[in-house]
């Protein structure tokens, strides 16, 4: 389903675009506190909210049992075997996130902050037990 809007023209050809047709259509929420259901819908009715963008992408996906686009590409494509581009036809990965540190790591980073000195006292407590 692709998203319709109306652009409008310059001076005698332009169009109303207020009308355009890719608007959240208004839903009232039941269950909320009393009087609110109607309050939201009101607000709801007064501005309408523009359909989300991605709806447009989410409709150009192609299902998994269609037959390939792609019919001379080889199957192989994207690895680095047999025939085709390797991985470097691929998208970069993202580095890979740093290890988290342990609850006694944690511990040893607040004991500068915590003048109360109970940090250091939880942070020995876990080295003592091998945490």
């Amino acid at each position: 389903m692709a998203i319709r809007e109306e652009v409008s023209g310059i001076g005698s050809m332009s169009k109303r675009t207020d009308l355009n047709v890719s608007k959240q259509p208004i839903r009232y929420i039941s269950g909320m506190p009393y009087g609110e259901g109607q309050a939201t819908y009101d607000q709801q009715a007064a501005a309408p909210m523009a359909v989300n963008p991605l709806a447009e992408v989410a409709s150009e996906v192609t299902p998994i049992t269609a037959t390939t686009q792609r019919a001379n590409e080889p199957i192989t494509t994207g690895i680095d075997i047999g025939a085709g581009a390797g991985s470097e036809a691929l998208a970069p990965m993202p580095a890979p996130m740093a290890p988290t540190p342990s609850l006694a790591d944690t511990f040893n980073l607040l004991i500068k902050y915590d003048p109360s000195g109970d940090s250091e006292l939880v942070y020995r407590r876990l080295v003592d037990e091998g945490y």
